[in-house]
């Protein structure tokens, strides 16, 4: 593949884009928003900054990098893609109303990707009319720093699609993992109960949330305390992921915390909005 589109200059979108043009892809960055690629731009050009600060690459190559980034508002410039892959806000009406336009303008043999963390891509394949080219590419935050690529077969996904997209992380330096098409995959199905579980716990007075983070911290080895990750996803972006889950499982366990429903509906948000578990300036 040579060019690539990236649908929504957002963290995830910024960063994704960014880890396709250092490794050699033009890539086409859309948003509806010319501040949001502005945003999204300076937040590639820290990223780039921080490799060449520690030597991981050097300003040459961030020069390179910076010239295959092309920046649009015109979603008729991804057009030529060879794959487009989506990271806008995650809402199924959103993301299929997306799916249906890029089938349309794109060619019949591009392959269609969501970012998605939880919701179904039999659904969203089913906005197109080439499913067999529809797969999720799950990438993890900060995409430029973590290895791991959640890659999701919808019911009518072909064989040989994750077959390329598992070559196209090859080609970005991460490694492809195929999860099946259940609610949250693999990796929120087992992370958000975590999450959920720990802000119970702060919410029945069972340890603040330092103390809550430092047990998982000292005691399990975890990188980063459950609460301090939440914010750092984001509060909302928990709870979406959370309803997902209750509502395509129905399984009780899955229910979102009280606490966490009240502070996003008084928008704590975490890190982005400047408070939730922790003060953020």
């Amino acid at each position: 593949m040579r060019v690539i589109g990236v649908v929504g200059a957002g963290t995830m979108g910024s960063g994704i884009a960014q880890v396709f043009a250092q490794s050699g892809l033009t890539v086409r960055l859309h948003d509806t928003s010319r501040a949001a690629l502005d945003n999204g731009r300076r937040a590639i050009d820290k990223s780039l900054a921080k490799f060449v600060e520690k030597g991981t690459t050097t300003a040459a190559a961030r020069d390179e990098t910076i010239a295959r980034l092309q920046p649009t508002t015109t979603l008729d410039d991804l057009a030529d893609a060879e794959c487009v892959i989506e990271a806008i806000v995650e809402a199924i009406d959103a993301k299929r109303d997306l799916f249906h336009r890029l089938d349309t303008l794109t060619s019949s043999h591009t392959i269609l990707a969501s970012n998605t963390s939880s919701i179904s891509i039999t659904t969203l394949a089913a906005a197109t009319r080439r499913p067999q080219l529809v797969i999720g590419m799950h990438f993890m935050n900060p995409v430029p720093l973590m290895p791991l690529v959640e890659l999701v077969r919808g019911q009518a996904t072909s064989r040989e699609t994750p077959n390329t997209a598992v070559e196209l992380c090859k080609t970005i330096g991460k490694t492809g993992v195929e999860a099946a098409d259940y609610p949250g995959f693999i990796s929120n199905r087992i992370l958000m109960p975590m999450i959920n579980e720990a802000i119970f716990a702060v919410m029945e007075g069972v340890g603040s949330p330092q103390s809550i983070d430092t047990v998982m911290k000292l005691g399990m080895n975890h990188p980063m305390g459950p609460l301090t990750l939440a914010d750092f996803i984001g509060l909302d972006v928990c709870l979406a992921i959370l309803r997902v889950l209750h509502d395509g499982l129905g399984d009780p366990k899955y229910r979102p915390c009280p606490l966490l429903v009240r502070m996003v509906a008084a928008g704590q948000l975490g890190r982005k909005s400047g408070q939730g578990f922790y003060a953020y300036t």
